[in-house]
Protein backbone atom coordinates (compact mmCIF):
# COMPACT_ATOMS: atom_id res chain seq x y z
CA UNK A 1 0.00 0.00 0.00
CA UNK A 2 1.38 3.68 -0.79
CA UNK A 3 1.14 6.41 1.44
CA UNK A 4 1.53 9.59 0.52
CA UNK A 5 2.44 13.23 1.21
CA UNK A 6 2.25 16.17 -0.53
CA UNK A 7 3.15 19.89 -1.18
CA UNK A 8 3.73 22.95 -3.30
CA UNK A 9 5.70 21.29 -6.03
CA UNK A 10 6.43 18.24 -4.30
CA UNK A 11 5.08 14.36 -3.25
CA UNK A 12 6.33 11.74 -1.05
CA UNK A 13 5.72 7.97 -1.10
CA UNK A 14 6.03 4.99 1.31
CA UNK A 15 5.73 1.73 -0.62
CA UNK A 16 4.93 0.06 3.26
CA UNK A 17 5.30 -3.79 0.79
CA UNK A 18 8.29 -2.55 -0.56
CA UNK A 19 9.64 -1.00 2.49
CA UNK A 20 11.11 2.22 0.31
CA UNK A 21 10.54 5.94 0.34
CA UNK A 22 10.35 8.07 -2.80
CA UNK A 23 9.67 11.71 -3.65
CA UNK A 24 9.39 13.49 -6.88
CA UNK A 25 9.90 17.20 -7.33
CA UNK A 26 8.75 19.18 -10.24
CA UNK A 27 8.97 23.03 -10.70
CA UNK A 28 8.21 25.12 -14.74
CA UNK A 29 10.03 22.12 -16.64
CA UNK A 30 11.86 20.30 -14.41
CA UNK A 31 10.96 16.87 -13.12
CA UNK A 32 13.00 14.96 -10.51
CA UNK A 33 12.84 11.53 -8.63
CA UNK A 34 14.42 10.62 -5.75
CA UNK A 35 14.86 8.20 -3.44
CA UNK A 36 14.66 9.32 0.36
CA UNK A 37 14.56 7.80 3.33
CA UNK A 38 12.06 7.70 6.51
CA UNK A 39 14.02 10.23 8.84
CA UNK A 40 13.30 12.70 5.94
CA UNK A 41 9.93 11.20 4.84
CA UNK A 42 8.73 11.84 8.45
CA UNK A 43 10.05 15.82 8.17
CA UNK A 44 8.22 16.44 4.94
CA UNK A 45 5.41 18.69 5.77
CA UNK A 46 6.80 20.24 8.94
CA UNK A 47 6.93 24.02 9.60
CA UNK A 48 9.93 25.53 8.89
CA UNK A 49 11.00 22.72 6.86
CA UNK A 50 11.99 22.97 3.14
CA UNK A 51 10.73 20.12 1.30
CA UNK A 52 12.86 20.81 -1.75
CA UNK A 53 16.31 21.00 0.18
CA UNK A 54 15.27 17.87 1.74
CA UNK A 55 13.79 15.90 -0.70
CA UNK A 56 16.94 16.60 -2.91
CA UNK A 57 19.28 15.41 -0.33
CA UNK A 58 18.26 11.86 -0.88
CA UNK A 59 19.40 9.73 -3.94
CA UNK A 60 18.52 10.85 -7.05
CA UNK A 61 16.48 8.27 -9.67
CA UNK A 62 15.68 10.66 -12.50
CA UNK A 63 16.01 14.01 -13.97
CA UNK A 64 13.62 15.66 -16.81
CA UNK A 65 13.85 19.41 -18.04
CA UNK A 66 11.99 21.03 -20.62
CA UNK A 67 13.36 24.79 -20.19
CA UNK A 68 13.42 27.52 -22.83
CA UNK A 69 17.49 27.59 -23.02
CA UNK A 70 17.84 23.87 -24.49
CA UNK A 71 16.31 21.21 -25.57
CA UNK A 72 14.25 18.76 -23.30
CA UNK A 73 16.50 16.49 -21.96
CA UNK A 74 15.82 13.51 -19.54
CA UNK A 75 18.81 11.91 -17.41
CA UNK A 76 18.38 8.43 -15.95
CA UNK A 77 20.45 8.09 -12.89
CA UNK A 78 19.07 4.83 -11.70
CA UNK A 79 18.16 2.12 -14.61
CA UNK A 80 15.39 1.07 -12.04
CA UNK A 81 13.26 4.22 -11.41
CA UNK A 82 9.99 3.48 -12.83
CA UNK A 83 9.54 0.41 -10.63
CA UNK A 84 11.11 2.19 -7.51
CA UNK A 85 8.49 5.51 -8.41
CA UNK A 86 5.40 3.46 -9.99
CA UNK A 87 3.16 5.70 -7.64
CA UNK A 88 3.67 8.61 -9.81
CA UNK A 89 3.60 9.61 -13.96
CA UNK A 90 7.04 10.67 -15.10
CA UNK A 91 7.74 12.93 -17.03
CA UNK A 92 10.00 12.51 -20.12
CA UNK A 93 11.02 14.25 -23.38
CA UNK A 94 12.18 11.31 -25.09
CA UNK A 95 15.54 12.65 -25.29
CA UNK A 96 17.76 10.98 -23.50
CA UNK A 97 20.95 11.96 -22.06
CA UNK A 98 24.01 9.45 -22.94
CA UNK A 99 25.57 7.11 -20.31
CA UNK A 100 28.80 9.13 -20.89
CA UNK A 101 27.09 12.30 -20.50
CA UNK A 102 24.81 11.17 -16.97
CA UNK A 103 28.55 9.61 -15.90
CA UNK A 104 30.32 13.06 -16.13
CA UNK A 105 26.57 15.51 -14.55
CA UNK A 106 26.77 12.65 -11.63
CA UNK A 107 30.36 13.10 -11.00
CA UNK A 108 30.30 16.84 -10.96
CA UNK A 109 26.67 17.87 -9.96
CA UNK A 110 25.27 15.16 -7.72
CA UNK A 111 25.01 14.81 -3.82
CA UNK A 112 27.65 12.27 -2.27
CA UNK A 113 24.65 9.93 -1.88
CA UNK A 114 23.81 9.43 -5.56
CA UNK A 115 27.53 9.11 -6.14
CA UNK A 116 28.49 6.82 -3.52
CA UNK A 117 25.41 3.93 -5.28
CA UNK A 118 26.67 4.87 -8.25
CA UNK A 119 29.85 3.61 -7.50
CA UNK A 120 28.77 0.87 -5.79
CA UNK A 121 26.77 0.00 -9.01
CA UNK A 122 30.39 0.16 -10.68
CA UNK A 123 32.47 -2.30 -8.10
CA UNK A 124 29.27 -4.50 -8.44
CA UNK A 125 29.31 -4.76 -12.26
CA UNK A 126 32.71 -5.12 -12.43
CA UNK A 127 32.73 -8.25 -10.09
CA UNK A 128 30.01 -10.08 -11.80
CA UNK A 129 32.49 -9.60 -15.41
CA UNK A 130 35.33 -11.50 -13.32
Amino acid sequence: MFHFKQGLGWKACYDDENNIYTAKTSWRGTFDLYEINAEIYHQLGEPDVNPDALIHSGRHLYHSEDSPIGPPTDMVVDENYAALCPWTNIQASGNVMSKEMTELAIDLLENEETRAHREKQRRSGKKKQE
